[in-house]
């Protein structure tokens, strides 16, 4: 299988590394360059703090479980970030999980959960993507566990895991136990679509494309019209999606299919955020279809990308209220669009 590979050596850890100063300077947050690594960093200098983090679950419908950071309730309707969300389905033969969460303390947070609700097996892990937040702590899960990745996902972690871990430390802190994950081979691997029967509740594993990255994949039971969506979709309104490998339209695409799946009544659990409608993902496909137009636009009357960034603070005015705004949309949305198009005309 093809693996896209970016346009930039690195740049989904690159990227992120050079954004995620330039927001950190920009809150006036000062990390301590001279820091020992066996040290641990202050809360006011990570992104979220995985020592403080506290996960709750949220039956959503019978025997569907979303994992959401207490956190959430207060930061996502303000725009600001939050910690990962997952949750998990009980079947009448064993439960499967969907994405692990950073580190081991969170996932002992996440079985403890599940353990308050049954003594039944897990039997399956999916991991929704690559990211670290979503499948750092498959290894504190039994062995038994059948892990669930997309081939695009496992090869990343193969080549790529310790330079993952490294931007992971140094940018969710060290002292958080990112040191200490070990990476777990996926047992099953999904290209397209699979469904597993849990006993009494099917659980179907899509991967509709591109989205965020090669190995999205979108957990849905279908029973109970509950859709895990991971990193493609952060959060509700306003919060942005992060284009770190560019490829906007595949990801609107991709969105719009995942959209156009769901039935009108589907509850939606996102990477990072309270549990959503499925009318709620038209602010995310709407910004990235705007998005689009404004760009090409642009680059047609021959604009700059500083020229480009600017006409966009005003034509995406609808969009604003993400904390995080000043750089996913004008560092890494823009510009990732504004490269692609411009590459996209000269072929032509």
């Amino acid at each position: 299988m093809k693996v896209h590979k970016p346009h930039f050596p690195f740049l989904s850890l690159c990227v992120p590394v050079l954004l995620f100063v330039t927001w950190i300077f920009a809150i006036q947050v000062h990390a301590d360059s001279n820091m020992s690594g066996d040290q641990q960093q202050d809360s006011d200098q990570v992104v979220w703090d995985a020592n403080t983090v506290q996960l709750k679950s949220q039956e959503l419908k019978p025997g569907v479980y979303a994992v959401i950071p207490t956190e959430a309730h207060d930061k996502v309707p303000q725009g600001q970030p939050a910690a990962t969300s997952g949750g998990f389905i009980v079947g009448e033969r064993g439960v499967l999980v969907v994405d692990t969460m950073l580190s081991a303390r969170l996932a002992a947070q996440l079985i403890g959960l599940i353990r308050e609700v049954t003594d039944l097996p897990i039997r399956y892990i999916v991991n929704t993507s690559y990211h670290g937040d979503h499948c750092y702590g498959n290894y504190v899960f039994p062995k038994t566990a059948c892990v669930v990745q997309h081939p695009a996902t496992r090869d990343y972690i193969a080549e790529y895991f310790d330079q993952d871990r490294a931007f992971m430390m140094q940018y969710f802190g060290r002292g958080r136990g990112i040191e200490e994950v070990i990476p777990r081979d996926a047992d099953l691997l999904v290209e397209n679509n699979l469904t597993i029967d849990l006993g009494g509740i099917s659980v179907e594993i899509r991967h509709f494309g591109f989205a965020q990255t090669d190995g999205d994949l979108f957990v849905y039971v279908p029973a109970r019209e509950v859709l895990f969506t991971g990193n493609p979709l952060i959060a509700k309104k306003p919060a942005l999606p992060w284009l770190l490998d560019g490829r906007h339209r595949e990801s609107l695409a991709t969105m719009q299919a995942v959209q156009k799946s769901l039935p009108a009544n589907a509850t939606i659990v996102p990477g990072h955020g309270l549990p959503m409608t499925r009318d709620d993902m038209t602010f995310t496909i709407d910004y990235l279809s705007t998005l689009d137009r404004v760009v090409a636009a642009a680059i047609k009357e021959g604009l700059t990308l500083e020229q480009t960034v600017e006409r966009t603070e005003t034509a995406l005015e609808d969009f604003k209220g993400y904390a995080l705004w000043g750089w996913v949309h004008a560092q890494i949305n823009v510009p990732a669009a504004y490269h692609e198009l411009s590459e996209a005309k000269s072929d032509r």
